[in-house]
């Protein structure tokens, strides 16, 4: 039995690091079902301690069910579930008081991560943030810490009008945006406010599951639209008697269809004639390599009948945990009603909204969303560059322009599943794209291929080996 070494022990958890240390080697397997552990007074003499220690780690794992008491015999190791046998021992988290180790489920590897929602931080300006946060966070300043306003920092919600106006073409007053840390939550409290407008939810087919999911939680009956080169049928929609509808019209999740603002407009008029709503998440609209960016469908006309979401997960960072949703003038009075009736207070920090606010305010975030755009831009060409080498007419690449993901299209009998499994094993990470279809999916098989979190020097090379492990599935 491998046990502590007497150097190792710290006097404030002397019997803590004991327990730890047994249970590690039980979990591992070094120490098997039936193995008798020494007695309380030979383990505590190795390690030169007290009995007390000792003593106090095995009534813990005894507790636990780790170990038993025979009468006479002593301490054995009993049977484990298979549930302790799944879990990673090798890696060790050290806090700053503490030598104790910390179990941590085990998680696959990939050395090719072409994960859909994964970011690059390279290039995030951390001496900058730092500067900000130290200069929001003093001293001086410790009522930052108690509740703000729960709509947003009124500050923040001035920079995003500006914003939204100057790069998206959004136009609204800062009393129209509600800031949340959550994008579910700001969906929620959308499904709460719209109840007594209409009772179900037209959504693209196949979309994003957030919106529609959190919807049907609220009680809504959700209606899948079918899909054409444009966007979203309106004729479906139409015949659907809905009066709320998501979509995505920049840069739609996950085909990356942009919307033509004839769709745009004929949507418009449906919201018009039906006294209907439309919410526009504008998922990768600062994203757009092949033209400028597509202005948001909320600013195409004078109207009050859209509500855009946006938030800075994919532009910024996901950790800063701010989102926004701009409402129309006739839904804010709704919105205020509902938010006294919960007693809701703010849920994004306003330690990171009033960072933020500098950060936009001193020009750093239009400099950052521009470097970002270059760096996708590459990623992105080289993402296509090494689809076109290696799968050639093998495959198809469906909605390149925008965002940090295309639809990588294959034909193949294998399943999605088993695929995407195989391309797990050699380390690389797909998503299938099925998932995120309501009813019927397509024929051929397709992947969402992300490149936003993987470095520019391994795309290609994770491309070639994913082709060299599917090209005898490939038809």
């Amino acid at each position: 039995m491998n046990l502590l070494p007497n150097s190792t022990l710290s006097k404030s958890y002397l019997h803590k690091e004991i327990y730890e240390k047994i249970k590690q080697d039980i979990i591992s397997g070094k120490l098997r079902e039936q193995t008798r552990l020494a007695s309380i007074r030979k383990h505590a003499e190795f390690l030169a301690v007290s009995t007390t220690p000792v003593e106090m780690a095995y009534r813990q794992l005894i507790a636990e069910g780790f170990i038993e008491s025979r009468p006479r015999s002593g301490f054995f190791v009993v049977k484990l579930s298979d549930m302790y046998r799944n879990l990673d021992m090798t890696q060790v988290v050290q806090g700053p008081d503490s030598s104790l180790p910390t179990l941590q489920a085990q998680k696959p590897e990939y050395i090719y991560d072409f994960h859909m929602s994964k970011i690059d931080f390279t290039y995030f300006p951390v001496q900058e943030w730092k500067r900000l946060l130290n200069q929001v966070f003093n001293p001086e300043s410790v009522d930052i810490l108690f509740y703000g306003d729960p709509q947003g920092e009124p500050g923040l919600r001035k920079e995003i009008t500006n914003y939204l106006y100057q790069f998206r073409g959004v136009n609204c007053k800062t009393d129209n945006i509600v800031i949340g840390a959550e994008q579910h939550l700001l969906i929620h409290i959308l499904g709460q406010i719209l109840k007594d407008h209409s009772d179900c939810l037209a959504v693209e087919n196949p979309a994003y599951p957030l919106v529609y999911n959190t919807f049907q939680t609220t009680g809504y009956q959700i209606y899948p639209m079918p899909m054409d080169a444009g966007g979203l049928d309106p004729t479906a929609l139409k015949a659907s008697h809905a009066r709320i509808v998501s979509i995505s019209p920049s840069h739609q999740f996950p085909v990356g269809t942009v919307m033509p603002v004839s769709r745009r407009l004929e949507l418009l008029e449906w919201a018009k004639e039906v006294d209907g709503f439309i919410i526009e998440d504008d998922y990768g609209g600062e994203f757009r390599y092949q033209d400028k960016p597509v202005p948001s469908l909320q600013g195409l006309l004078p109207n009050d009948n859209v509500i855009y979401l946006g938030g800075f997960s994919q532009v910024l960072a996901p950790d800063i945990c701010i989102h926004y949703m701009v409402l129309p003038d006739k839904l804010v009075p709704l919105y205020h009603q509902y938010r006294r009736k919960v007693m809701m207070e703010g849920s994004s920090s306003r330690i990171h909204q009033n960072t933020l606010e500098l950060f936009m305010k001193n020009g750093s975030f239009e400099r950052h969303i521009r470097r970002m755009r270059n760096v996708y831009r590459k990623k992105n060409r080289e993402l296509l560059t090494a689809i076109q080498q290696h799968f050639n007419n093998k495959a198809i690449v469906i909605g390149a322009s925008a965002g940090l993901h295309v639809i990588l299209q294959i034909h193949s009998h294998w399943s999605e599943e088993d695929l995407t499994a195989i391309a797990r094993k050699e380390g690389i990470r797909v998503s299938p794209a099925t998932g995120f279809y309501l009813d019927e999916t397509p024929g051929q098989k397709q992947f969402i291929v992300g490149f936003g979190g993987i470095k520019l020097n391994c795309i290609n090379e994770g491309i070639g080996l994913l082709h060299h492990i599917w090209t005898p599935m490939l038809q």
